[in-house]
């Protein structure tokens, strides 16, 4: 309207048309067009009043009815193209659809006009900028770090970095980390806490896999231990809808500023090294520069107002624990993270949750402990108790070298000196054979397993079999044996070959 006023007032001091186009208010054919409009409306008199924009809108405003052959080929299926458009089918796919289903004639060119009038008839889609109060939330999230070589080790490792942003003033802390595990992930919320000397309301994230178990629009499922976290620290936890990050743009921004400011061309020497590069940076670039957004220093708008409106941290920190469900094997243990640990063994096959923190790994049945272990450090180790084991298994477990000798000294020399010739096999370990001996003592008494071990002794043959045949022979309680003084008396007794019954079975 303003073009049209502009070109109305040249006319009324006497401008041609020409001269009026040379200004490139409008063409020529459309200087005629409102020149002639303008004088049936007897506008070009000086002693009238121009028309207010409402009178010229009116007029000039241009058709929305367009003539019939200026229609769209695609009018017969305006509503299936409509449909189509919405579910996100490319224009291409369309046209070819068209022609081969339908027996459409046009050319891709009035598909593409098409499509632009439908999106030009949609509703806009103008998202609303979230405003916050001080120390009333932070947005937390991981960002792809670099790859690390460390100069002492050699070792070449990925890392991520973790950063929470304070809504408000926009001051931040970061720190680089090797996982993404949810013992990380509470540390690092831990010590970004003691870094801002204060806990803020709310905690907006994503659907990390480290805080929530499934993502879900209304009822999203936390991590047992985030929640523990949580409860510690007194902070409501915000998880972002699915696939929809705009809902963290703060954090994102910020993620964004370290990969584009901070990571181009630095050298690490570790891991330790990175994150005092990376926190120096926070504290002094970052934290002092001025906000695109706020158009403020962070560091000075979180000190002089956000730091001391946040919660303060609890006198005795949370205990920070992850929390894994887990199933008893057959051998009454549970694993985790690659070690072993025992549990009561009536409770094989259970499904079980186990609690672990930086020192010690407990297993809850039904919300009760029912075993506790030093968690281990290494890989693929196994911490046993004997009391979770069957008594079975306690009872072998306890019958070692030891224990063997000792029971055999209680039953006599002669088993005691049988059990010390077994073990002194130079082949078999021979422990099945001794327990199995020792055992006799149950069925036979200790007096009869003492004179077996004696005979078996006597013909320089202990072994297992040997004992048992002598018992089950009632051999044990023939005469006791004696020696022979010399090798005359083989002979006296009837040549060194020559033995009557009772020799014999003696």
């Amino acid at each position: 309207m303003y073009q049209y006023r502009n070109a109305l007032v040249r006319m009324r001091q006497g401008d041609s048309d020409r001269d009026i186009a040379r200004s490139k208010t409008m063409g020529r054919k459309k200087l005629a067009q409102v020149r002639e409009m303008a004088g049936e409306q007897g506008w070009l008199s000086p002693d009238r009043p121009l028309p207010d924009d409402g009178v010229l809108a009116t007029l000039f405003e241009r058709k929305d009815s367009l003539p019939a052959n200026c229609l769209s080929t695609l009018e017969p299926w305006r509503d299936q193209v409509t449909k189509w458009h919405a579910s996100g089918i490319q224009g291409s796919t369309i046209h070819t659809t068209l022609m081969r289903n339908h027996g459409y004639t046009g050319s891709y060119s009035s598909v593409h006009r098409f499509l632009s009038q439908l999106v030009s008839l949609q509703q806009p889609d103008v998202p609303l900028r979230l405003v916050f109060k001080p120390a009333d939330a932070v947005q937390v999230d991981f960002g792809s770090g670099p790859l690390i070589t460390d100069v002492y080790t050699g070792e070449i490792f990925k890392t991520w970095f973790f950063v929470m942003t304070l809504c408000w003033s926009r001051h931040q802390y970061a720190e680089f980390v090797r996982d993404q595990t949810v013992a990380t992930w509470l540390g690092c919320h831990r010590r970004a806490f003691e870094s801002f000397s204060g806990v803020p309301s709310r905690v907006i994230i994503d659907n990390a896999k480290c805080a929530i178990i499934k993502a879900c629009v209304h009822e999203p499922t936390v991590q047992r231990a985030y929640a523990e976290c949580a409860e510690g620290y007194g902070f409501k936890i915000d998880p972002c809808p699915p696939r929809d990050p705009q809902k963290k743009g703060i954090v994102e921004a910020g993620v964004k500023y370290i990969k584009g400011s901070f990571l181009p061309l630095r050298e690490f020497r570790d891991l330790d090294d990175a994150n005092r590069q990376l926190q120096g940076w926070v504290l002094n670039e970052a934290g002092n520069r001025i906000h695109g957004t706020t158009r403020e220093a962070p560091l000075n708008r979180f000190a002089e107002v956000e730091k001391s409106l946040l919660m303060a941290l609890p006198a005795v920190p949370p205990e920070l624990a992850s929390w894994s469900e887990v199933t008893v094997h057959r051998d009454a243990h549970v694993q985790f993270e690659n070690n072993y640990y025992s549990v009561p063994f009536k409770l094989t096959g259970r499904d079980l949750w186990l609690k672990a923190t930086d020192t010690m790994i407990t297993v809850y049945h039904e919300h009760a402990a029912v075993a506790s272990h030093v968690r281990l450090t290494g890989k693929g180790l196994r911490h046993t108790l004997n009391d979770h084991m069957p008594p079975e298994a306690q009872a072998w477990q306890m019958q070692d070298t030891q224990w063997c000798l000792s029971t055999a000294q209680q039953v006599g020399p002669a088993c005691h000196a049988l059990v010390h010739a077994m073990f002194s096999d130079s082949v078999l370990i021979k422990m099945r054979a001794v327990q199995g001996v020792l055992r006799l003592k149950q069925k036979y008494g200790a007096v009869r397993l003492e004179a077996a071990c004696s005979r078996a002794n006597h013909y320089g043959t202990p072994y297992y079999k040997v004992v048992k045949t002598i018992l089950e022979k009632g051999l044990d309680q023939l005469a006791p044996l004696q020696a022979f003084d010399s090798l005359a008396d083989t002979y006296t007794r009837g040549g060194r070959f020559c033995h009557n019954n009772q020799s014999i079975l003696q």
